[in-house]
């Protein structure tokens, strides 16, 4: 799928980016080019310590920022594929910063769109989040917007031979920010933060985000908002998998924070197919297909009415063994309780 093709990812010194460089090379050998595009020096050059230029002759290194639509066109000359995964992601930071998370997270969905276009690219694929689907905080607020962007691109294209979908997942485990990083962090300290006891969030490995992207890289049509099936977890269960004997504290939910998170609501489900592994969010306006044409090319079917997708009434849980055994198994092997 991507051997003799040029790969470019906005955001790629993320962990997402590191992920999918990785991927790509053990997959995709013959690729032509990654290009890693991020405004951040530091990142980049502690990536290429670890991808020499004489062993990954493939791999170029790109300064830029999503905001600049010319920087960003510059080096979109020749690519293939775009994987969209810049953003400004923390909730907080955008609820104080709002006019940045705007300029980056809108804004530059925009310039991406229109380097794409004028690049002749011919497959886009942005990251979403699960605070994208009925947002109450600002970082959620524009990621919708940028996922319509992106689904309503394709019917601006014309005669262009390109795609633009979506991927939306939930929370990645172990990543930057995350719960599982700041308890096994506190767990020294004997006393485990808890925002509130409630709490339910969606689960999902960097490589199961990963696969997602390539999935939909292979079979999309243009316009889907790709969402994985995947578990749920409590907050106190997260507690215990990590530090059983420590004491815990009620802190109170952060401002712009969910007590549950969604990633389909009953609203969706009016466009929404189920795929089998996944569900696709279908374009509410696409000129490009309708929806029979969706349901006979990914060999899918309609989801009930009323159907929603929601972290705490999910069927699908983890447990506190399973949750350690995750532990073990992506963030720290010597993970011991």
């Amino acid at each position: 799928m991507l051997n003799n093709k040029t790969v470019l990812i906005t955001g790629g010194t993320g962990s997402f980016g590191k992920k999918f460089i990785e991927t790509i090379l053990d997959r995709y050998p013959e690729v032509k080019k990654i290009i890693i595009f991020s405004r951040d020096e530091l990142k980049q050059s502690l990536l290429r310590q670890k991808y020499s230029h004489s062993d990954y002759p493939q791999l170029r290194f790109f300064i830029g920022d999503v905001r600049d639509r010319d920087r960003l066109t510059q080096a979109c000359e020749g690519v293939n594929v775009i994987i969209h995964a810049a953003a400004i992601k923390q909730v907080d930071t955008a609820e104080y910063n709002p006019t940045e998370c705007i300029r980056t997270n809108i804004d530059g969905a925009e310039n991406v769109i229109h380097a794409a276009l004028a690049c002749g690219v011919h497959d886009v694929v942005a990251l979403s989040t699960d605070k994208a689907c009925a947002p109450i905080n600002l970082y959620g607020a524009t990621k919708l917007a940028s996922d319509k962007l992106f689904c309503a691109a394709n019917n601006i294209k014309g005669s262009k031979d390109i795609r633009f979908s979506v991927v939306r997942y939930g929370n990645v485990m172990g990543s930057r920010g995350s719960v599982i990083p700041l308890f096994m962090d506190k767990k020294k300290e004997g006393l485990l933060p808890i925002t509130h006891a409630e709490m339910t969030r969606f689960n999902i490995s960097l490589q199961d985000g990963v696969d997602l992207v390539m999935f939909a890289l292979k079979s999309h049509l243009g316009g889907e908002i790709f969402i994985p099936k995947i578990p749920s977890y409590r907050i106190m269960d997260i507690a215990e998998a990590i530090a059983p004997k420590c004491k815990t504290k009620i802190t109170g939910i952060r401002p712009g924070e969910k007590l549950h998170e969604e990633m389909i609501t009953d609203s969706d489900s009016l466009n929404t197919i189920d795929l089998g592994k996944y569900y696709a969010i279908l374009p509410s306006v696409s000129y490009t297909y309708d929806e029979a044409e969706y349901l006979e090319h990914h060999k899918a079917i309609k989801v009930p009415f009323g159907f929603k997708y929601n972290s705490e009434t999910n069927t699908e849980w983890e447990t506190i063994d399973s949750l350690r055994q995750l532990i073990v198994e992506h963030i720290d092997p010597n993970f011991e309780v």
